[in-house]
């Protein structure tokens, strides 16, 4: 069942509110369903497939930072990046990190990007792209 929340107006609007309340008009409200596998589409964000790979592969980037327990400079050297890139790709704040660059990341982290083409399942009503993290490849690559 669908969850509808609805966002306050003003100063007491909460930081994070995601639907800002237009000055003298009553704010929407915002229904999300546990259908949704894609929370950028849910929001109807352009481009949600791509933010959604991006966000992935960031992820990703940040588990194995976090499992190597290395620091912020280490990581960037690492990376070949400023510390404050590595703060930003690991908070999240990806609009100067392409899903090129964020693989070429993973890869100096060493880990392996495979890329699957196929066709979409009659299911889904539009293509997309999917990123998933696994422990080992089943095949050989």
């Amino acid at each position: 069942m669908p969850t509808t929340r609805k966002a306050t107006t003003g100063a007491t609007r909460e930081k994070n509110s995601a639907v800002p309340a237009a000055h003298g008009c009553e704010p929407e409200a915002i229904t999300f369903s546990p259908m949704h596998d894609n929370f950028f589409e849910a929001m109807g964000l352009p481009d949600a497939a791509e933010r959604l790979a991006k966000a992935e592969m960031a992820l990703a980037i940040g588990r194995v930072v976090k499992a190597k327990e290395w620091s912020q400079k280490h990581t960037a050297v690492v990376l070949g990046v400023a510390a404050s890139d590595v703060s930003d790709l690991l908070r999240g704040k990806l609009a100067r990190f392409s899903q090129e660059r964020l693989g070429r990341f993973l890869n100096a982290l060493d880990m392996d990007l495979v890329i699957q083409i196929g066709p979409r399942p009659a299911w889904k009503s539009h293509a997309s792209i999917t990123v998933e993290h696994v422990a080992q490849f089943s095949r050989a690559s």
